[in-house]
């Protein structure tokens, strides 16, 4: 008997327990947002890519036509190649050899200054959300706002609200 009841008050006060944390469950607002989303969506975001492109684009443009300028002439280099004295198709391949370098050097350059300002404008866009996602928090009353996890139930999804709202502002 005794075994009987010890199970009798186990299951009972499990079952306290778990009404106790249903409660409390409900209590606690949970949101969610979609960072990749904010990225690709936020009318923001799409200004500061056409502001990068506009940016970049000449950049981009003179090493392409770096790039097809070495190769035209390193093409005209191996057609030439067997009819010229040594001394100078040595000294055209230095010169192409060193062309490259030069040019792989800028595309270095150009590829650090564009992700050094991606990252600027990233930071930029993402300080932006963070302050709308505080405000949706607060206004809401959520106690948790998560951003970016494996699994989120969509029902805890607050991203469309937060593009709502930036797209709202960037309009101002």
């Amino acid at each position: 008997m005794n075994n009987f009841l010890r199970r009798c008050c186990i299951g009972i006060f499990s079952s306290g327990l778990l009404l106790c944390a249903q409660a409390q469950a409900q209590e606690f607002r949970l949101g969610f947002v979609k960072t990749d989303r904010i990225f690709k969506e936020a009318a923001s975001a799409k200004v500061a890519q056409t502001r990068l492109e506009q940016e970049f684009s000449k950049r981009e443009k003179d090493l392409a036509a770096q790039d097809a300028q070495l190769k035209s002439a390193a093409g005209k280099l191996q057609v030439e190649a067997p009819t010229l004295p040594e001394a100078q198709r040595v000294s055209r391949q230095k010169q192409l050899a060193d062309q490259d370098r030069e040019l792989q050097r800028k595309r270095r350059g150009f590829q650090e200054d564009l992700a050094a300002r991606k990252n600027d404008e990233l930071q930029q866009l993402l300080a932006g959300a963070n302050k709308v996602i505080k405000q949706v928090a607060e206004a809401e009353k959520y106690d948790l706002v998560l951003q970016d996890a494996v699994y989120v139930n969509p029902k805890h999804d607050i991203t469309d609200k937060v593009l709502k709202i930036m797209n709202a502002q960037s309009i101002k």
